[in-house]
C-alpha cells in the first residue's frame, strides 16, 4: 500500500503544480493550444493519481494483492509518464517527436483500467 499512496500523493502534487504553473505563468506567453495541452495533461494524471490512490487501498487490502491490481498500477504510471509527460513536453517546447508516446500512455491508461475491470469481476465471483 505504502508504494502505491506515495505515488499517487507525488503524481498528483505534480499535476497541481504543473496546472498552477500552466494557468498563472505561462497564461499569455503560450498559444491557446498549447495550454490546452497542459490542462488535458494535468487533468488526465490527476484523475489517474486518484486511480492510484485506489489501487492503494485495493494493495491494502488481501483481496487486492494481486498481479492485476499491481498491473493496473504500474499501467497507471506508465500512462501518467507517457500521455501526460508527452502533452507537457509538447506544449512547452513543440517537440512533435513525442506525440507519439501520447497514445502509448493512453493505451496503457486503458490496461490499467481493464486490469481494475478484471480484478472487481474475480472478487465478484468469489463472493
Amino acid at each position: 500500500m505504502g508504494r502505491w499512496l506515495a505515488v499517487a500523493g507525488l503524481s498528483g502534487l505534480i499535476a497541481i503544480a504543473i496546472g498552477a504553473f500552466g494557468t498563472h505563468l505561462l497564461a499569455g506567453r503560450l498559444p491557446p493550444t498549447s495550454l490546452s495541452w497542459i490542462a488535458t495533461g494535468t487533468g488526465y494524471q490527476m484523475t489517474h493519481s486518484l486511480a492510484l490512490l485506489g489501487v492503494a487501498l485495493l494493495a491494502r487490502e488481501r483481496a487486492g494483492r494481486s498481479a492485476t491490481v499491481e498491473l493496473a498500477g504500474w499501467c497507471f504510471v506508465v500512462g501518467i509518464v507517457l500521455f501526460c509527460g508527452s502533452l507537457y513536453v509538447l506544449a512547452l517546447t513543440g517537440a512533435g517527436p513525442v506525440a507519439w508516446l501520447t497514445p502509448v500512455g493512453g493505451a496503457a491508461f486503458m490496461i490499467g483500467w481493464a486490469a481494475l475491470a478484471r480484478q472487481g469481476f474475480i472478487l465478484w465471483r468469489e463472493s
